[in-house]
């Protein structure tokens, strides 16, 4: 358990730290947009209300709680999965990188009014990508697929 922790604390600092260093720091929060090599790399401010890809972004009290609480639920549910299985080292990796993930988006939620802090972008090859994302997105996507198609091999 020691190794989960560890690795969900430090999901959630770095989402925090670059969230803070991007968008404070560098005065995203200002300028909008920071081209940091174009065109596969930029910086673009944007404020998700909603879920992924500001899925059902309409702004709105009770959404933002729904969000928290199932942040939260979704985090010890799989901690008390991998406290009471014998999980592999992949789950359990994969698992704290989505509960480090759900718990910083969880915590800009209630220190943003409701609302994650996105600034991400990247598009290729001629492809215009209009989506901003965060760390905490990529972590959480990274834990929900490793899960998905981790080995069953259990600790002995």
């Amino acid at each position: 358990m020691r190794k989960f922790y560890f690795i969900l604390i430090a999901t959630f600092c770095v989402d925090q730290f670059s969230k803070w260093f991007v968008v404070f720091w560098l005065n995203l929060i200002s300028l909008n947009s920071i081209d940091v090599f174009p065109p596969f790399v930029n910086f673009r401010m944007g404020w998700n209300y909603g879920v992924n890809f500001g899925l059902f972004g309409q702004q709105g009290g009770f959404k933002s709680y729904f969000l928290i609480s199932l942040s939260i639920i979704i985090t010890v549910l799989i901690i008390l999965w991998i406290y009471r299985s014998k999980t592999s080292s992949f789950q359990v990796t994969f698992g704290a990188l989505l509960c480090g993930g759900a718990l910083a988006n969880a915590f800009d939620r209630i220190i943003y009014n409701g609302a994650v802090a996105d600034f991400l972008n990247m598009s290729c090859c001629g492809f215009y990508n209009p989506f901003v994302f965060n760390f905490a997105d990529v972590f959480i996507f990274i834990g929900a697929v490793g899960l998905a198609f981790s080995p069953e091999n259990k600790i002995e």
